[in-house]
């Protein structure tokens, strides 16, 4: 599904920001994503999504490879991904229904698809009762909530969660893994790029760890260097 090949990033500032990045997420793994700020986290998921282009080495997401895809193919490389972000992005003057529907019509979905997906995915993280309430009336953990309904809605084949629980209390941020725990063992490859060490080792899955540019560790269980993050 994802994999980096000897991947070097290097910005027009100079600085080198990825150092031959070697990994693979295969389909239907959960994998953390850890490291330091600065260390390369954030470039890793923007050369995944196709924010920016790589310096060296080869980059294959979900069958499109970044060294040389087409403009015309990045927003269909994107619709493979599910993005969800710290900081929700929802639109305020529209309902949970609406922001869902939103996403699913700018793909070209039917109001068929719409009956029919939108209610199953509320469903799945547990708002079907909210569907008419605009985000300004949810909690935080609510929202971000809506913010994995959106992601998925369009059934990606991998969701990217960009520090999901950096705005929640403890509590909701255990809810919000343990869903996205559920929404892997559904069958979606999940990624989650977070500072929550407790986190992290409380669901003991894949984690790499990456510093200044390069993996200095990838295992599975919640520990590197045999000590936990």
């Amino acid at each position: 599904m994802i994999r980096f090949i000897d991947v070097y990033k290097e910005y027009d500032n100079g600085t080198k920001a990825l150092k031959g990045v070697n990994m693979r997420i295969d389909d239907g793994e959960f994998v953390f994503l850890v490291g330091p700020s600065g260390s390369g986290k954030s470039t890793i998921i923007k050369l995944i999504t196709g924010e920016i282009a790589l310096t060296q080495g080869k980059l294959m997401v979900n069958g499109y490879s970044m060294s040389n895809i087409s403009p015309k193919q990045v927003p269909l490389m994107r619709r493979t991904l599910g993005i969800i972000f710290q900081d929700f992005r929802l639109i305020e003057k529209k309902t949970v229904y609406e922001n869902l529907s939103f996403a699913m019509r700018a793909i070209g979905a039917s109001s068929r698809d719409l009956k029919r997906r939108i209610p199953y995915v509320l469903q799945l993280v547990g708002l079907e009762q909210k569907a008419d309430r605009y985000p300004g009336q949810l909690s935080g953990g609510e929202q971000q909530r809506v913010a994995i309904a959106r992601a998925l809605v369009n059934n990606p084949n991998m969701i990217i969660a960009d520090e999901p629980t950096g705005n929640l209390d403890p509590n909701r941020s255990l809810e919000i893994m343990m869903l996205l725990e559920r929404i892997n063992e559904l069958g979606t490859t999940v990624l989650v790029v977070t500072h929550e060490k407790n986190l992290v080792n409380r669901f003991g899955k894949r984690v790499v760890a990456i510093e200044d540019g390069r993996i200095i560790n990838d295992e599975t269980g919640g520990y590197y260097n045999g000590e936990k993050i």
